[in-house]
């Protein structure tokens, strides 16, 4: 008998076991979800394909003096078509030839400085790009967090007001409280469980949008590991814009681009002024009865006159490409001024949105006392259900002013550590 209860007790367990496991929340940590936003991204995946090819050509420069090289095989016949058709295989002939090309010019060097640059560049927009994803990944994460938490609270205010009911249902019947009082309780029941319904869709929703983005498939119930919780940090704006000002990936990406119009503009200058050199060699095979072969070279220097008079096309060109350098440092200083504004106002944003931290934090202690004192008050008969009502209603706005702050305070460092180009956990220590 105990045997066959065994048996039927193990292949219980290997029905239900699967279901049991499947019915667990799977859990994510923030390292996890970024991880899997950056595999995802198909823009990232782009970036990636054209770092690769200007990596490709910044390993190649050798390519820019490579010679030309090209050869051909062809065959030829003649023969009389209006005088008479008299063929003759003496008519028939087969060449072939091969040659080389070398061109060489003065702008050839900076030529080779800007695909090099270029490799640069795409490196510092790819990483720029990856940064920029991680916050708002980061951004995304807490965000679900701050709604997963604020449905706790509304799970906690909607037990509070149904224990209220209950405790009016009872009264109600035995004649201790009259029917508008326990419609009342009634009525913050009903408020409460459709508080709760509306946030929890809002969840959903956003939850299924966020994981459907960074291309995670659920069947189950997925939570996420972690808390907003802030502390006050102090910044000096003219500190971080003296030492993190220069590192931003817009401020080096102008920098880069200052370097390539100069490049360019030495390489016009060059290519179109100094005397360029190309090198030729061909050999040449036909007639192979006999075989006869010819073997030519050449050298030609080629000294551009029209670049040195002023107006014409190429002397032009040389002009606007000075002027392109000169335009991108103005460029490289509205930008610098811009990103110093943009620091100092984040900076000064945070250090004063503390204040309403602590606001928050001080109106949920007064909350939470007043809602115990009437919750006695109201067990006492001092205090009534309507009292009650307004004393959990001011809890639940506390509890979301508190949460919805330090979500925005926290947010305030995410973008100032996009400012700044550094780990956001960095500017938290």
């Amino acid at each position: 008998m105990y045997r066959i209860f065994g048996f039927l007790l193990f292949f219980a367990g290997i029905l239900f076991f699967p279901l049991l496991l499947a019915a667990a929340p799977v859990s994510y940590t923030l390292d996890q979800i970024i991880e899997q936003g950056l595999k995802s991204n198909l823009h990232l995946q782009k970036d990636v394909l054209d770092l690769s090819m200007a990596g490709y050509s910044a390993n190649r420069l050798w390519s820019e003096i490579f010679p030309a090289i090209s050869a051909s095989v062809g065959a030829s016949y003649d023969s009389k078509l209006i005088s008479g058709f008299e063929p003759n295989k003496d008519d028939g002939r087969f060449n072939a030839s091969m040659g080389l090309n070398f061109s060489f010019n003065a702008g050839i060097p900076y030529a080779r400085r800007n695909i090099a640059l270029a490799y640069q560049t795409k490196m510092l927009n790819y990483n720029d790009a990856k940064n920029q994803l991680e916050i708002q990944l980061t951004k995304d994460f807490f965000r679900l967090i701050t709604e997963h938490e604020n449905i706790s609270v509304l799970k906690y205010i909607l037990n509070s007001a149904q224990l209220l009911f209950d405790r009016n249902q009872t009264a109600f019947r035995n004649g201790l409280i009259n029917e508008l009082t326990l419609m009342q309780s009634r009525l913050g029941l009903e408020n409460a469980r459709y508080g709760l319904s509306v946030a929890q869709s809002i969840y959903k929703n956003q939850m299924d949008s966020f994981l459907t983005q960074i291309g995670i498939s659920y069947n189950e119930e997925i939570t996420f590991e972690g808390t907003v919780h802030v502390e006050k940090i102090e910044l000096d704006s003219f500190k971080l814009i003296s030492e993190y000002l220069p590192k931003r990936p817009d401020i080096i990406a102008k920098l880069h681009e200052i370097e390539r119009l100069e490049n360019a503009a030495k390489q016009i200058n060059l290519s179109t002024r100094a005397p360029s050199l190309s090198l030729s060699a061909q050999w040449r095979a036909s007639d192979f009865r006999p075989f006869t072969d010819t073997l030519s070279g050449s050298a030609l220097i080629n000294i551009p006159i029209d670049p040195l008079i002023p107006g014409t096309t190429r002397n032009q060109s040389i002009r606007a490409a000075r002027l392109a350098a000169e335009k991108a440092q103005i460029d490289l200083q509205i930008a610098k001024d811009d990103a110093a504004s943009e620091i100092r106002s984040l900076a000064s944003n945070l250090n004063n949105f503390w204040d309403s931290i602590e606001i928050a934090r001080l109106s949920l202690q007064a909350a939470e006392l007043s809602y115990e004192l009437t919750t006695q008050g109201f067990r006492g008969g001092v205090a009534d259900s309507m009292k009650l009502e307004d004393a959990r209603n001011d809890l639940l706005n506390a509890h979301q002013r508190l949460l919805v702050t330090e979500l925005a305070y926290f947010n305030m460092i995410l973008d100032i550590s996009a400012a700044l180009n550094i780990n956001w956990k960095e500017l938290m220590k």
